[in-house]
């Protein structure tokens, strides 16, 4: 008899007998609950995440595999940050600080579809994700995150591969999180101040004209793209209005 799968999403380590995965697997003949227990115990690191997760059965043994895929590397980083999005100016501004424990928990995580061949080749990898996102790993810009992670620094952590941090690590961390907001809200205000000046000096000039003097300025694009409208095309023609239902043709 063929194996059969049974696949659903549910949520890190609240996986249940409920539908869909109870009426699923009962007509299998398999033991639920046991089922039920290694799918929480292997989505466990995913908690208030969705998570896919597969079920092979041999229906003639009743043996059975689980198999858990996991969200992008990126929601996962979102979740550990604790922000609901990361940065659209990530050259400029940062959203959030990680500890080395955090990006190698998200490392284990994601081990299976990572290319690097050792922890700390897909350590790496993480924080490289971090970069386009404008997070910083403890403390520091990406690239000087994995400098110290060549010169090895945190070698005893991903040696022991540690991932849990502390109370009062995770208190530092919310802290940083407030200080970078602060300063990323005081450095937009200056970049639309210097955005506004340069609009206002170059009055008539063309839109094109005045983007590229604001880039050149080193505004982000979002800002650009929020005081500089785009114009309407020139063969954009307003639609024609709609005459009043009963109204009649004017006399000549």
């Amino acid at each position: 008899m063929p194996n059969k799968t049974v696949e659903a999403l549910i949520e890190g380590g609240k996986a249940t007998a409920a539908p869909p995965l109870g009426p699923a697997l009962g007509p299998l003949g398999v033991n639920i609950g046991q089922i039920i227990a290694d799918i929480n115990k292997k989505t466990s690191g995913f908690k208030g995440m969705q998570v896919p997760v597969k079920i092979i059965v041999d229906e003639d043994t009743k043996k059975y595999k689980i198999s858990v895929g996991t969200p992008p590397c990126s929601s996962l980083i979102i979740k550990e940050a604790g922000i609901e999005k990361g940065s659209s100016s990530p050259k400029t501004d940062k959203v959030a600080d990680l500890k080395i424990e955090q990006i190698i928990k998200i490392a284990k995580m994601k081990e299976d579809s990572l290319l690097g061949k050792t922890l700390k080749e897909k350590i790496k990898e993480v924080i490289g994700t971090c970069r386009s996102m404008g997070i910083l790993v403890e403390g520091k810009p990406s690239v000087d995150a994995v400098k110290e992670i060549n010169e090895g620094k945190f070698d005893k952590e991903i040696r022991e591969e540690k991932t849990e941090i502390s109370a009062e690590e995770l208190k530092e961390l919310e802290e940083e999180k407030k200080k970078l907001a602060k300063e990323m809200e005081e450095r937009r205000e200056e970049f639309i101040t210097n955005a506004k000046e340069i609009i206002s000096k170059m009055g008539g000039k063309a839109r094109g004209e005045i983007k590229a003097k604001l880039v050149e300025a080193e505004i982000p694009i979002v800002i650009i793209d929020e005081l500089l409208p785009v114009e309407a095309k020139p063969d954009e023609e307003k639609a024609p209005e709609k005459k009043e239902e009963g109204a009649k043709p004017e006399k000549k």
